[in-house]
């Protein structure tokens, strides 16, 4: 690797690094963000709001990717990432700035949406511009290996998130953080922005699209020649249904769902779980290095297959194996008093809060919500048509008529064994991390090699755009509403274990479309224009 190959990573890298550490503040600090931008409404739907707020910056990513996708194959891979590298680290530390809603009213949530929609936007076009500027600096046999340095940054970024985070909290204190500490890690960005376009300004163009340039080989239409022709169309389609989608599901299931299941589902404290979290990120990473240069040795096709099988195949005994390890009391009490919910099918709601402004007020559904919230398994029981709806927890029934269900739901659980929350004493840190960290290694597997594979998938002319598409279709949507996804699947079937059907469904597509339609890349020539 030469001294100038070694710059382009780094430079490359870097910058991604902190736009994904700019993207995942929001997600880590959604609770204090729902607490000033949404204190117009009870705490809950606040809350709700605030994790909609940041899944709108997964929806537009998609749009970013066709933006910033045709400036790419117009302007340069260059310039292009320079601006979407600046608008989030401006789109970030603006957010930091930010007046609540005590001081702005409505105008408060409205520019954080406003934001968070130039973070995605801005998200959309930068991860196709570097992973393609490193790739084409790369010489034959070596693409895997040097853009797996960027596919460790989305890893990176959320590493660093969580990291400073838990430093300044600590440091300062909760009362503090809460007050207005929960803000500096947006305002850093902009040391980490000046830092990132310094670097990246030093950095010439590719040389694949100098020459296609030179010979007026450039597309004029990239848009059009991606997508309106269906040769291409075709590959971008298959790039969304054969990797990128498993991907996501992957990445979101092993990285952030994870925490989520941990902090949410189990009840183990948060600054406990992130912890744990780190640990298993800073164990599983260097996998990305490893897993992307073997894939330039045994192709980019099998080692991303595997992974998708291995999810689908370990992800039940995994999670299981987490509330064992991490709440062996819950575990227990799911085992010895079991749950059933008896209720005319008609009155229960599939519980999916696509706007947070849905409300699921039946007896059924109130008595499901509760449960769930209490991270309780249930069976259902389909009553005639018109009965009321009642919850038997071990030998203790609950109608519908009884005065302030949930909290006598809540009692009746609580007496039965299950715990508030974990028990730090109970957890048994080591299998905990050891679980947390095969699920990043899983993502390692399919996120590894996917740079190279996309790369080598489409000609020079359209690659930016035919990248970038496909890529954040599969992460922004298929990813990125995951965790909605999943808690509305758990809600539906009483289990806190069902909503892993979902990345499972995804993943298992995933291989079977790459084994059947997809080919192997790894020696392909991406000189041609």
């Amino acid at each position: 690797m030469t001294a100038e190959e070694r710059k382009v990573i780094f430079a490359s890298s870097l910058g991604t690094v902190f736009e994904w550490y700019d993207f995942y503040i929001y997600g880590t600090l959604g609770v204090f963000l729902a607490k000033y931008f949404f204190a117009n409404v009870p705490p809950n739907v606040g809350f709700i709001f605030a994790l909609l707020a940041f899944a709108a910056g997964f929806a537009v990513r998609p749009f970013g990717a066709l933006i910033f996708g045709r400036l790419g194959d117009m302007i340069g891979r260059k310039y292009t990432f320079l601006v979407t590298m600046t608008l989030m680290g401006v789109g970030t530390f603006f957010i930091g700035l930010l007046p609540g809603y005590a001081t702005l009213g409505i105008m408060a949530p409205i520019l954080l949406i406003a934001f968070r929609l130039v973070q995605g936007l801005a998200l959309g076009g930068e991860y196709g511009g570097a992973a393609i500027y490193v790739a084409e600096h790369a010489p034959p046999g070596k693409r895997g290996y040097y853009t797996s340095w960027i596919q460790t940054t989305a890893t990176l970024g959320l590493f660093m998130a969580l990291l400073l985070i838990l430093g300044i909290r600590t440091a300062m204190g909760e009362q503090a953080f809460g007050d207005w500490g929960w803000r500096l890690p947006f305002l850093l960005s902009a040391i980490l922005l000046i830092v990132s376009i310094w670097i990246r300004l030093s950095l010439n163009e590719s040389p694949l699209f100098q020459k296609m340039k030179a010979e007026g080989k450039a597309s004029k239409r990239p848009l059009s020649e991606a997508f309106g022709q269906w040769s291409n169309a075709k590959i971008a389609i298959l790039a969304l249904l054969g990797a990128t989608a498993g991907e996501a599901v992957v990445w979101y299931g092993g990285q952030f769902y994870s925490l989520f299941f941990l902090t949410q589902t189990i009840k183990v404290p948060a600054v406990t779980a992130q912890i744990m979290i780190v640990v298993a990120l800073a164990i599983g990473t260097p996998c990305f290095i490893l897993f992307g240069w073997l894939s330039d040795k045994i192709g980019r096709k099998p080692i991303m297959l595997a992974g998708f099988a291995l999810a689908v195949i370990t992800y039940f005994p995994l999670f299981q194996g987490i509330t064992h390890f991490a709440n062996p009391k819950l575990e227990a009490a799911l085992a010895a008093s079991p749950v059933t919910v008896t209720a005319d099918p008609k009155q229960c709601s599939f519980q999916f809060k696509a706007t947070g402004t849905e409300t699921f007020t039946t007896a059924c559904d109130v008595i499901k919500s509760t449960l769930v919230n209490l991270s309780v398994n249930y069976g259902n029981v389909a009553a005639p048509a018109g009965t009321r709806a009642s919850v038997k927890i071990g030998d203790t029934e609950l109608t519908a008529e009884t005065p302030n269900l949930p909290a006598a739901i809540t009692a009746a659980v609580k007496a039965h064994g299950y715990p508030a929350s974990a028990d730090p004493n109970d957890i048994n840190y080591p299998m905990t991390v050891l679980l947390l960290a095969i699920l990043v290694v899983y993502v390692t597997m399919v996120y590894g090699p996917i740079a190279a594979w996309l790369v080598e998938l489409f000609p020079t002319r359209i690659r930016y755009s035919g990248l970038s598409l496909p890529y954040h279709i599969g992460n922004g949507w298929f990813g990125g509403f995951l965790p909605a996804t999943v808690f509305a699947i758990v809600a539906a079937t009483g289990n806190i274990y069902s909503g892993l059907w979902y990345p499972i469904a995804v993943a298992a597509m995933s291989f079977v479309v790459a084994l059947i339609f997809l080919p192997e890349t790894k020696d392909r020539d991406i000189t041609q224009m």
